[in-house]
């Protein structure tokens, strides 16, 4: 099932729109959201994420459920927001688990996972540490494992390597690749990095083709 935005139109107020009449179908895969600050990608993310309602048109998810729904922010979507978001008095692990805990998963289900992120994300040494003791390439991966922790159907990654050097950058595009690619989830990265272009299956650029 594929992710499906219809017309929609939205603006923070009715004078300035951000989206006109906005069609798009994001299917299983990598989507890359390309553009200058300002131009709407974050936006469009937090209305795929039912963080914001459309003034007209309609978004369809996956699953059916209304874009809005508490059970499709719960269980159907996971976002990773540019500030990490991480909460910093609590260690890596117990950030990983209170994800699966507020998505009401079994721990049959989570456990194995976190051990497998924690694992391909190179975190193991640094589970137990709190969160505001990380660096920030290591806050960041540990921000990404903490979004695919509920094993949503949509992946939305806001700025997921900004400001990262390349070693970290790498371990982040590989994990994306290979949960997207086995999971056969959606995921949609709104990025201004150029090192992430390779990962996409299909490109929208926000500097030339979206209305708004």
């Amino acid at each position: 099932m594929n992710l499906t935005c219809d017309h929609i139109s939205f603006g923070y107020t009715r004078q300035v729109p951000v989206f006109t009449d906005f069609c798009h179908e994001f299917r299983p895969g990598i989507t890359v959201l390309k553009g200058y600050s300002g131009s709407g990608k974050t936006t469009l993310l937090k209305l795929l994420a039912g963080y914001l309602k459309v003034n007209s048109g309609r978004i369809t998810t996956p699953t059916g459920l209304r874009i809005t729904s508490r059970r499709y922010r719960r269980r159907d979507v996971a976002y990773m927001f540019q500030g990490i978001n991480l909460l910093p008095l609590m260690s890596v692990e117990r950030n990983l688990r209170l994800a699966a805990e507020m998505a009401m998963l079994p721990g049959k289900e989570w456990k194995p996972r976190c051990e497998t992120l924690i694992r391909d994300l190179g975190l193991q040494e640094l589970r137990h540490r709190r969160a505001d003791k990380l660096s920030g390439g290591q806050a960041q991966r540990a921000a990404l494992a903490r979004t695919l922790m509920k094993g949503a159907a949509t992946v939305l990654l806001d700025e997921p390597t900004s400001g990262l050097d390349d070693a970290n950058t790498a371990i982040i595009k590989k994990l994306v690749r290979q949960d997207t690619a086995e999971s056969r989830r959606i995921c949609i990265i709104s990025t201004h990095d150029s090192r992430l272009l390779d990962l996409a299956d299909d490109i929208i650029d926000f500097d030339h083709s979206v209305p708004g």
